[in-house]
């Protein structure tokens, strides 16, 4: 089955290609059928900076906590929201 595949349009910034594909669907973009599966061994999930005030105490504890487990309490309290947001969202499927 042919399927007529929408243009895409031109982005003049990566943020903008961001905000068309969090819209659209691929597949109306693109011939799958033409796809080829492909590694990217050294791409880095995109990060951004978020502020967050915390009680002291919550703050002492994590790093407690990080520190039992040898791991900088930044990186255990993203692996927490992870695992938290993770089984959030199949509770609500």
């Amino acid at each position: 089955m042919i399927k007529n595949l929408k243009k895409l349009p031109k982005f003049k910034n990566p943020d903008e290609e961001f905000e068309f594909w969090a819209k659209h669907d691929a597949t109306e973009f693109v011939d799958m059928s033409k796809s080829e599966k492909v590694i990217f061994p050294n791409l880095k999930p995109t990060r951004r900076l978020v502020t967050l005030r915390l009680p002291l105490y919550l703050i002492d504890q994590l790093k407690a906590l990080a520190n039992k487990k040898d791991v900088p309490y930044q990186s255990l309290i993203k692996l927490m929201l992870t695992k938290e947001v993770r089984q959030e969202i199949k509770a609500s499927v």
